[in-house]
């Protein structure tokens, strides 16, 4: 039996079949984590959406599994990191092997001063369960509707007109914008004959996920993240340890170019694999998988009203944790904006920037997702004596160490240069995304800096009162909430006398020496996609 018991959600009868209508401005498509993430931005911003799944329960297998600083705290905002972080495996320490041998290892998070670890291991379908559950405490604005299946949609000069099946029978729902969020093989993207752009790899890795009480680290039992090329237990291939939550143990192991799937995948194979890898320490088998890797993009990511969102726009091999974060920082940068959109804070036009930014953050993970790829699989005999080479001299030289690519893990997207920015020099530049510290009272600023427009001022700096932006003094006295911060990590981060602008995704918009009522607009109005309007304070 599974680790994780799959319990179905309620299906309920839309209102639609029976003649009534419900207030959608918001259609997403698909109840996973990137589809139930942007429910609860949205919610949060008090705009009404539905989302419509196909399925009932919540992923079978583990499917994404690490999930990094950056997404926990989006989920922070979002009233459910917490949570996740008491639930999950917090690892910084990745150790890499050739053969035998270990030759590097590292520290994803080596200073202090951040209320989330660089990255904690907790499985989907808990990841799922936790949004899912805080998705129920909108019930007036999030309408979860499952075994409701989209199978058409057509734009309006307004908005879009979903066809969707339930087991009632089919309705047509309308929404003002339609957000697929339904995965790498994404029913919407193809009913649009649109393409993905990239490449597929041939070779293929086996997936298992087993259940085992003793820990395979070691006698420290310490969770890590462990990374094998050419292990004397699969000879002339890569191997990959994870450690989850509740006794289980992910290990990824590569198979040769053209094997049978679906051979591999039978206990007969997958088990004296294992066997191989822990020994004699029983263990169970609880899921397995066989995948390739794909590094590919939409040319867009806007088509009007319709918006790709998570794999239904990019994927990655999984190698860096890149594709879980990625679309969970596509819901982040583009919650916002469609409720700017809609509430009409906003031109339409600011969605366009929500193509712009997350492609160019999508490109950035395919770049290091392909870089990792071929490195761990070479695809030209220059590639391979590269590797050799780094391989064989990483056993004593510090230089080839950091020349090792097992995935380069995933980071938050650099937005600088990008249009919703006011160029500025800054320790933390414009488009940067906010770097947390703690606060005397035991608070973080990360906690602080979501959500709206807010105006943070560091140090001796007054914060002029601009509409529509918050303020937050940091280590000052003002007429506006003030915090202190502890251990220097304020001035070190931020600098001394300076105040920024944080957009409501916590990137930086803007920052200012001498902030004044008109400056500070000017570059809210321009994060808006107006940067020509300027309104008095």
């Amino acid at each position: 039996m599974p680790a994780y018991e799959h319990v179905p959600f309620d299906y309920v009868r839309p209102p639609e079949l029976d003649g009534g209508r419900s207030e959608t401005p918001v259609a997403i498509v698909g109840a996973g984590p990137v589809g139930l993430t942007l429910a609860l931005d949205l919610a949060q911003r008090g705009i009404k959406c539905a989302v419509l799944d196909d399925n009932n329960v919540v992923s079978v297998g583990s499917r994404a599994i690490c999930w990094a600083k950056r997404t926990l705290e989006i989920f922070d905002r979002l009233g459910v990191g917490e949570r996740m972080l008491d639930q999950g495996v917090t690892w910084t320490v990745g150790r890499l092997f050739h053969g035998a041998d270990e030759v590097y290892s590292f520290d994803l998070l080596p200073e202090q001063g951040h209320k989330y670890p660089a990255f904690i291991n907790l499985q989907q379908y808990l990841v799922e369960q936790h949004l899912v559950e805080r998705c129920r405490e909108f019930a007036d604005l999030i309408d979860l509707r499952f075994l409701n299946t989209v199978v058409g949609h057509e734009e309006t000069a307004s908005g879009v007109t979903i066809e969707v099946t339930t087991p009632d029978g089919a309705y047509r729902l309308a929404a003002d914008y339609l957000v697929a969020c339904d995965g790498a093989n994404s029913p919407t993207r193809r009913r649009m004959g649109l393409e993905f752009e990239g490449q597929s790899f041939e070779e293929q890795f086996l997936i298992a996920d087993i259940e085992m009480d003793q820990s395979p680290f070691g006698e420290s039992g310490r969770a890590e993240r462990w990374f094998w090329f050419d292990p004397t237990f699969h000879a002339g291939k890569s191997a990959l340890l994870h450690q989850q939550p509740n006794s289980i143990y992910r290990i990824d192991l590569q198979l040769s170019a053209g094997v049978d799937a679906k051979l591999e995948a039978t206990p007969e194979r997958v088990i004296p694999r294992i066997q191989a890898i822990v020994g004699d320490k029983p263990f169970r088998l609880d899921w397995v998988s066989v995948y390739k890797f794909r590094c590919a993009k939409l040319a867009r990511f806007v088509h009007g009203r319709v918006i790709f969102c998570g794999d239904s726009a990019h994927v990655v091999s999984p190698f860096g944790a890149r594709g879980g974060n990625g679309g969970v920082q596509d819901a982040d940068n583009l919650g916002w904006k469609l409720a700017a959109v809609l509430e009409g804070s906003a031109d339409a036009s600011l969605i366009e920037s929500y193509d712009a930014e997350r492609g160019h953050g999508s490109s950035e993970n395919i770049l290091n997702s392909a870089r990792a790829t071929n490195f761990m699989t070479p695809k030209s005999p220059i590639e391979a004596l590269f590797r050799s080479e780094t391989l064989r001299l990483a056993h004593d030289q510090p230089f080839a160490q950091k020349l090792i690519n097992s995935g380069r893990l995933s980071l938050p997207c650099l937005l600088e240069g990008h249009g919703l920015q006011t160029p500025g020099e800054a320790p933390l530049r414009p488009g940067s995304v906010a770097l947390d510290l703690p606060l005397v009272d035991g608070g973080w600023l990360v906690e602080l800096v979501q959500g709206d427009f807010v105006l943070v001022g560091f140090g001796p700096v007054a914060l002029p009162d601009v509409a529509g932006v918050r303020r937050l003094g940091i280590d000052q006295q003002g007429d506006y909430p003030c915090r202190a911060s502890v251990g220097g990590y304020a001035q070190a981060r931020y600098g001394v006398g300076l105040a920024y602008l944080f957009r409501p995704d916590g990137h930086v918009a803007a920052v200012f020496a001498e902030p004044t009522a008109d400056l500070v607009s000017a570059a809210r109005h321009r994060a808006l996609g107006a940067p020509d309007r300027v309104e008095a304070a």
